[in-house]
């Protein structure tokens, strides 16, 4: 919200949904997101040059050159101000992958990485190039913080930084100046009022979005505790990435004709692989429970990243076949759905924040019986794009677990492919394994 040119310049708040994340990143590792890019360096590349066109490209992304700071008591939430000493050599980094350079391996760094602590006296984002795979192909893991972005602002940050990437936000002129002058005490004074004002003054719009956001919560339907199962321990520091591809054609055309979406069809593959592994753990499970982030937008810019999603605990079946799980999770999900999307992170995240403080939000966290798994579908680029003069042939999803909810599924759909990430704790999950088994199976049958 822009205030008097008087007072200062516009001050840019973090949203609802940005202090639900600030709130709930209270466990052993941090809330960070991030995705893998497997770079085909054609004559000429270099990682050295590589290094120098993502260092060119950072101004056209005004948040990774910004810190979140604390506003002063009374003056609003926290707030993004350019980082006067910013120097890109403190984000960037070069590794060489470790034997036997496969993907394994790589997703081992990217686990490492996505794991590493950002300090808050920076911009909350790292990229590090990967030699000496295998294949001779060259990674890039792209690491943030969750408040920095959503699913569909990553995207729109890797717009800014590909060479060119069709079907994706716009770009975004890069800033006339750098560093702009962070905001006053009078500046964020009169921000932080305006906006109570405005809310005050709209108490129908504000009792319409309490109302959405219990909706999109599921009420009281969703209150129930869940049977508890092997699963149900709180997560460790370390995290496993396990990637299942399958054509994305496949999964689409699987999923219309059973009345559903690539998301739907997503989500009745998760329930069977969380079935498959409790079942070989001598459990049974036959309904689980998937948090699923619901966005507030379809597309934005690099400009106007951070959070604007919600969240959507949904029950489904898990016994029988995909094929007849599908058309049973579309009609759960379309029941759901919300005219107005994210508007739960109104409700949740005041009392996220009231109980952070005190400790109480991860002793509740670690202990809630109510999800099973997080479970996330992003609409990728559907043409291929380069970074650097060399294409990407892979673009994997990196998301973590959190709580005591030690499995989470994220996919991600690139150029006619959909690869599914199964993120985990090793430690709870060591048989993992289990779970790649029944995606494998079902995204194989979906192919014939």
């Amino acid at each position: 919200m822009a205030v008097s040119a008087r007072l200062g310049p516009r001050v840019d708040r973090v949203s609802p949904a940005d202090l639900m994340q600030l709130a709930t990143d209270v466990g052993p590792a941090p809330m960070n997101v991030g995705a893998v890019l497997v770079l085909d360096p054609l004559p000429g590349f270099t990682v050295a040059a590589a290094e120098r066109v993502l260092a060119g490209r950072i101004a056209a992304v005004p948040r990774l050159r910004q810190r979140l700071r604390r506003a002063p008591p009374g003056c609003g939430r926290p707030y993004w101000a350019d980082d006067a000493e910013f120097d890109e050599r403190l984000h960037v980094r070069c590794r060489d992958c470790p034997a036997p350079g496969d993907q394994p391996a790589l997703l081992g760094l990217a686990a490492a990485a996505l794991t590493e602590p950002l300090s808050r006296s920076r911009p909350l984002w790292t990229a590090t190039f990967v030699s000496g795979l295998a294949d001779g192909s060259v990674g890039l893991i792209l690491v943030m913080n969750h408040v920095l972005a959503d699913g569909i602002g990553g995207l729109a940050v890797l717009a800014q930084l590909a060479d060119e990437m069709a079907g994706l936000a716009p770009a975004d002129p890069a800033p006339a100046s750098f560093p702009l002058p962070a905001p006053g005490v009078r500046a964020l004074a009169a921000d932080a009022w305006a906006g109570r004002a405005r809310r005050l003054s709209h108490p129908a719009t504000t009792l319409r979005t309490i109302w959405q956001g219990v909706a999109e919560l599921g009420g009281a339907g969703q209150s129930r505790r869940l049977p508890r199962t092997s699963l149900n321990h709180p997560v460790g520091p370390r995290r496993q990435f396990d990637v299942v591809a399958a054509d994305l054609g496949a999964v689409r055309d699987l999923g219309h004709a059973r009345g559903g979406t690539v998301s739907d069809v997503l989500a009745a593959a998760a329930t069977g692989a969380l079935r498959a592994l409790l079942a070989s753990r001598g459990e049974r499970l036959d309904l689980v429970t998937l948090s699923m982030p619901v966005s507030a937008r379809q597309v934005t810019s690099a400009g106007q990243l951070g959070n604007q999603v919600g969240v959507m605990p949904v029950t489904l079946p898990a016994a029988g076949d995909l094929t007849a799980r599908i058309p049973l999770v579309a009609a759960i999900t379309r029941g759901r759905k919300q005219a107005r999307r994210g508007t739960s992170a109104v409700l949740l995240g005041p009392v996220f924040r009231l109980l952070a403080p005190t400790g109480l939000l991860r002793w509740l966290i670690d202990r809630q019986r109510q999800i099973h798994a997080f479970a996330t579908y992003l609409h990728g680029p559907a043409t291929p794009f380069s970074f650097a003069g060399a294409p990407v042939t892979a673009l994997i999803p990196l998301i973590g677990v959190t709580g005591n909810v030690p499995v989470s599924f994220v996919a991600l759909s690139y150029a006619g492919t959909l690869r599914l990430t199964v993120a985990s704790d090793p430690d709870r999950v060591p048989d993992v394994a289990v779970v790649t088994a029944a995606l494998r199976r079902d995204f194989g049958n979906a192919a014939r």
